[in-house]
């Protein structure tokens, strides 16, 4: 079954040039309406928006609609584990918002919104692209990013993964400090205004030091990580309309820092050094070494969230929780899609409840898409040609 954004399938490129698919937009409004009764008759609504994509190519989304498409854009994200909290995201309508540093201020109160107290789902949504028309975008692929630098003796520093995104900030005049955990700027792009950087202050970034809780060394190697995971390049489409700038946030799976970020030899690669300290035998893979020192970077990450008090969940009791989302939907006459290669975590997999069983692959939408060109220039930090 080839499913666009499903393992290797490409997603259907988009074309900023068209205007509004009017299919699109009634499947979108007759679902919205349906399970929203109380914004009444669905039909008075549809005869609104045909005239309005017949004028214009396009047409505006009442609060109401972006909230819930927003999200269903969660709840048909396919490679999220987390969906069974879909109906509590906090949708805040920046639509409004033109300028750069209209921009910044909005994302610097997204970040204190989901991370100041308790950890909430957040989703910020900016003014949709006008067929035709350029738009305003953030570069970055999250709002927290931490920089990777490169000497000159091929030693590394920091992320690994941001090292060309860091070298073209600098090239545009950011300097970082240069450290392990250097927080790179947002890279703002509006029509108007171009490319601009913007240093985010200490109040948005909620960092948590990462400590272990038998091995007194593990705080020596100065390991830590941010609290909100706020994914900021992937384009939101409801109905047909589509918002290249919608950052949204849920919060950490355990293994996404402690067996991804941390461990994955591209990234910060720390199991060898953990497992050093730890004494285990290295001359071989069949000591299990790798897979010792895994289970204990994954400690650490739970014990110094939980810790802080900041809202971590472990890919047992996610697993578990998916599947129950899973049962709620199937209630409702739903299916969900899923992707079983990111629905399963990186870790201990196979004795997850939500290995072992099939999944639907389906382009429901709304839906959230990460564009190859948004793709390249998180990774590059170099604008791109645009389809107008």
């Amino acid at each position: 079954m080839n499913v666009p954004g499903y393992r290797d399938i490409p997603i259907e490129s988009w074309d900023p040039a068209a205007p509004a698919d009017p299919g699109e937009a009634e499947d979108f409004l007759r679902q919205c309406y349906t399970e929203n009764l109380r914004l009444g008759p669905v039909e008075p609504r549809l005869a609104i928006v045909r005239a309005q994509i017949a004028a214009t190519g396009t047409y505006v989304h009442t609060t109401e609609e972006l909230a819930y498409g927003a999200k269903l854009a969660w709840r048909n994200a396919s490679r999220c584990i987390g969906r069974l909290y879909w109906r509590s995201l906090v949708v805040l309508d920046r639509r409004r918002a033109r300028t750069a540093d209209d921009i910044f201020s909005l994302l610097v109160n997204h970040l204190q919104t989901a991370g100041d107290g308790p950890l909430r789902p957040v989703i910020s949504v900016f003014a949709p692209a006008q067929p035709g028309q350029p738009y305003a975008r953030v570069w970055n692929e999250q709002l927290i990013r931490y920089a990777g630098y490169r000497g000159a003796d091929g030693s590394s520093m920091g992320d690994p993964r941001q090292e060309r995104f860091t070298e073209a900030m600098r090239g545009y005049g950011w300097r970082g400090k240069g450290d392990q955990f250097d927080v790179l700027p947002l890279a703002i792009e509006t029509p108007a205004e171009g490319v601009r950087l913007y240093e985010l202050p200490e109040r948005a970034i909620r960092e948590v030091p990462l400590t272990h809780p038998e091995y007194g060394w593990f705080a020596e190697l100065g390991l830590r990580w941010h609290a909100v995971p706020a994914i900021s390049n992937m384009r939101l489409t409801i109905g047909g309309v589509h918002y290249p700038l919608a950052p949204f946030n849920g919060w950490y799976l355990g293994t996404e820092i402690g067996a991804r970020n941390l461990a994955d030899t591209d990234r910060y690669d720390m199991l060898p050094t953990v497992a050093a300290r730890m004494g285990l035998d290295m001359s071989r893979e069949s000591t299990l070494w790798r897979d010792r020192a895994l289970v204990e970077l994954n400690r650490a990450v739970l014990h110094s969230f939980e810790g802080a008090g900041i809202k971590m969940s472990d890919h047992h009791t996610e697993s578990h929780r998916f599947l129950k989302h899973l049962s709620n939907e199937e209630r409702a006459g739903r299916r969900v899609p899923a992707d079983w290669t990111w629905i399963v975590p990186p870790m201990s997999g196979g004795i997850t409840p939500v290995f072992h069983r099939y999944y639907d692959e389906m382009d429901l939408r709304p839906a959230f898409y990460l564009d190859q060109e948004a793709a390249l220039l998180a990774r590059e930090g170099c604008p791109v040609r645009r389809t107008r």
